[in-house]
């Protein structure tokens, strides 16, 4: 432990001492970092803030060095500043596509072991410095086969938290295609550690006669509730016949246990849906936001045969008053390059007038390129101030 400490120790001296150098280069702050050359790179950005305003951030890392399909590496980082400065604070074994929620005063990390793992979760009453480690049912393995997620948020609904998955054991063992539509979800007053607690819908699987054809899965969806009480599972969409991007709605019974989806209508036209995004719910100014990475009409023409999920150096701010209809607010962030650099996998929250979050960044580090724009080199944290005001 003395010598993971004593790495970390060094690699975070190198990121603040690259701030200073290229800090202007690299947009937001530099939370963590992962040279390409070292062909482990960062994913799962996951953010959460205590109940004392600390921040808490976490990533893995995946690639050919990389434990992904062992057990993989997670880190875990925290901010007393606001965000400002970023410190060490724990290194999970066994943890891929992880959320950072809190409940009831407490810390909790939800996701599977590894690649196409089991689902655990795991608790701290530290703030992230210490984690119970999952042995059993009671004690933190939650679902045990092969699932696949995001950091998507944990949300509290009608009593219950409410936390989407992809069952990944069917009925194609391809990407995309093994991926089906699920929702956990468990009483906000149970243990969260014991499987007993935690209920699943039914699965939506994969069918080849979507989109004419063309569909080619979905995942990383996010629960969502619409204005009527309909409950949503709305999930990133793979379809690599135009760059004319799509999410779909797959719907919730009222008690969690049944989805459905009628294909006619469930596929909305939704710029950015062919990569991870995470919708929340204002309810001050009554609209949900998102932020994706959108394809402008420049990158477009530049490459027109380009799969669309590769499209990641843009991230837009967007919003919606129905989750149907969509409309472009801002550009975030935005580097020419689209083949190097990407800002991606946006995990973010409210907080009071602005919006915070983190991003698995692929950037030029002064030295190198990232591998590529999917291949990320930094996790780096941003605020949009006052995102309520922007036109």
């Amino acid at each position: 432990m003395m010598k993971n400490r004593s790495i970390i120790f060094l690699i975070s001296v190198f990121v603040v001492c690259c701030g200073a150098v290229y800090g202007q280069a690299v947009p937001g702050v530099i939370v963590n970092y992962a040279p390409a050359h070292s062909m482990k790179y960062i994913g799962s950005p996951s953010l959460a803030v205590l109940p004392n305003g600390d921040y808490v951030a976490s990533n893995d890392y995946f690639g050919p060095q990389s434990a992904e399909w062992q057990q993989a590496i997670t880190r875990v980082f925290t901010s007393s500043d606001k965000g400002k400065t970023w410190r060490f604070l724990s290194e999970i074994n066994g943890a891929f596509w992880s959320s950072l929620f809190v409940h009831n005063g407490a810390l909790y990390l939800l996701g599977p072991d590894r690649h196409h793992g089991t689902v655990l979760i795991r608790k701290s009453v530290d703030g992230g410095e210490t984690w119970t480690q999952p042995t059993n049912k009671e004690n933190g393995v939650l679902l045990t086969g092969e699932f696949h997620c995001a950091p998507m948020p944990v949300i509290v609904y009608q009593g219950r938290l409410w936390r989407p998955m992809e069952a990944a054991h069917g009925p194609i063992l391809k990407w995309g295609k093994r991926y089906g539509a699920m929702v956990m979800s468990a009483p906000v007053d149970a243990d969260l550690l014991d499987a007993r607690s935690w209920s699943t819908s039914s699965i939506m699987y994969y069918d080849s006669t979507y989109l004419n054809g063309n569909f080619g899965g979905w995942l990383e969806g996010n629960f969502v509730v619409d204005k009527n009480g309909q409950m949503w599972d709305m999930l990133r969409v793979d379809d690599r016949s135009s760059l004319s991007e799509k999410a779909a709605m797959v719907a919730l019974s009222p008690d969690g246990r049944q989805a459905s989806f009628n294909p006619e209508t469930g596929f909305i036209p939704f710029d950015g849906g062919s990569k991870k995004f995470v919708i929340r719910y204002d309810s001050v100014s009554q609209y949900y936001y998102t932020l994706t990475n959108s394809i402008p009409e420049k990158y477009r023409k530049q490459y027109p045969d380009l799969n669309p999920a590769s499209f990641r150096n843009v991230l837009m701010f967007r919003r919606s008053k129905d989750l149907l209809h969509w409309q472009d607010v801002r550009v975030i962030l935005e580097h020419p390059d689209v083949l190097k650099h990407g800002f991606q996998y946006v995990d973010w929250l409210f907080e009071g007038e602005d919006i915070i979050f983190l991003s698995r960044t692929a950037f030029f580090d002064g030295k190198e390129d990232a591998h590529n724009n999917h291949d990320a080199n930094f996790l780096t944290f941003h605020r949009i101030k006052d995102f309520r005001k922007l036109k």
